[in-house]
Order: C-alpha cells, then sequence, then structure tokens
C-alpha cells in the first residue's frame, strides 16, 4: 500500500485527559466513522439569527453530544489562560469592603451578568456560579463549582473552579487610611487555542464588565457603611 493510500484510510483520533495535559494523537486503520473522545462543553453560545439553535464550548464531565454532528464534541489539545484586572479606590474602610465582598450569594447585586451564586449548605467552601450575558448578537451562559481558598481577613479572597468554566480569581483589598482602601480584582479563565481570537475580542468587554460591578461595589459598600 503506497503512502497517500494508506493516509487516505487512516482516520485521526484525538484524546485530550481531563487533567487538561499533554494532547495525545494516533491513528487507527479499517474504522468506518471518527472516534472523537475529550472533556465536553458546559458553556453555551446561542445565537438566535442562526439556524442552530445552540453551539457549545468549555469543559465539563458529562456527555453530551453536538448538535451539529452528532459525534460527542472534542476541545482544541493547546490552553491559554487569560487575565483581567480591574481595580478602584473606594471610600469605606478595608473592613466594610473585605466582609461585603466575602458574601458570595450577594456578588450579583453588583455583577449583574452573574446570574446566581449558590454556597453549598454541606460544604461551605463550595459554590455554584451561573453567568448570562448577551454580547455580539449572542446570548453567553456559563456555568462552573468554585472553592474558595483559605482568605486573609481584610486582605485578599481567592477562588478557582473545579468543574465547568474553567477559571479562578482574587480579590485584594489594600487600606488607603482609616475609612477609604482600594480593591483590586483579577479574573482569569481558560480557553481553546481555536476559541483564543473570539476570547481576545471578548477580553475588553469583560474589562468593562467587571470595572462596572466594581462601580456598583463602591455605592453598596458606602450604603452598607451608612446603615
Amino acid at each position: 500500500m503506497t503512502m497517500s493510500a494508506a493516509a487516505a484510510t487512516a482516520i485521526a483520533h484525538f484524546s485530550t485527559p481531563t487533567s487538561l495535559g499533554h494532547s495525545q494523537f494516533s491513528t487507527t486503520k479499517n474504522k468506518s466513522a471518527a472516534i472523537l473522545s475529550n472533556s465536553i462543553p458546559t458553556c453555551k453560545i446561542t445565537s438566535p439569527s442562526s439556524s442552530i439553535s445552540k453551539v457549545q464550548y468549555g469543559y465539563g464531565y458529562s456527555k453530551r453530544k453536538s448538535v451539529l454532528t452528532g459525534f460527542k464534541l472534542f476541545s482544541s489539545p493547546v490552553m491559554e489562560w487569560q487575565d483581567c484586572t480591574v481595580k478602584m479606590e473606594i471610600d469605606v474602610p478595608v473592613g466594610v469592603a473585605y466582609n461585603l465582598y466575602s458574601d458570595r450569594e450577594s456578588i450579583p447585586r453588583w455583577m449583574p451578568f452573574i446570574s446566581s451564586v449558590q454556597v453549598l449548605k454541606d460544604k461551605p467552601d463550595l459554590s455554584r456560579w451561573s453567568l448570562k450575558y448577551e454580547a455580539l448578537g449572542q446570548n453567553i451562559e456559563y456555568s462552573w463549582l468554585a472553592r474558595n481558598m483559605q482568605p486573609t481577613p481584610n486582605q485578599k479572597i481567592h477562588w478557582r473552579s473545579l468543574e465547568g468554566l474553567p477559571n479562578r480569581g482574587i480579590v485584594r483589598f489594600f487600606p488607603k487610611g482609616p475609612s477609604s482602601c482600594r480593591v483590586e480584582l483579577t479574573v482569569s479563565y481558560e480557553v481553546p487555542e481555536l476559541l483564543v481570537p473570539v476570547a481576545t475580542a471578548l477580553q475588553p468587554l469583560l474589562e468593562s464588565l467587571l470595572r462596572g460591578g466594581l462601580e456598583r461595589f463602591a455605592k453598596l459598600a458606602k450604603t452598607t457603611l451608612a446603615d
């Protein structure tokens, strides 16, 4: 058999471990259909103008199928983290800002694109997050389970996702005097290589959303202090 004939009968079989480590590549012969095995998506992007009802991206551990082909979706084996940081000075003592931000279930009050945060009653360090937002003609939805890491009172709150949308974040608090502080928020998220152009286009939008969220947080913190 010539090399070209062998290539014609070989079917690519990609496998990306759920640990998001190194990708693997192998070929198998005499298969009638490609086998696509990979981590599956948990975030959704739906377009009202498209004849396809939903396109799903991201990572999780269930086994849904692509509405386009019937095959299980697979992700790019090359991963990249992107970061977004915003900071703002707030006219409340650092302890007031820290205590307010520590209430995870209240976060949708100042970050409205976060539709809900639910702390698990039996495991209070864990919480389920949902994000819903319409941008660039798309209805974007993400969900994830996060673990709050050990905080440093009046200084740092940080978390990382355990499943769903891969992300992590940290909120730092810096006293600027007895009645004011600086709050610095950094959110990082992981995207497949194929989605890097989209993620890059959305990054300024995310920065705007986070900055708007801190502005609402500052107003809410001042109201809390007044009460």
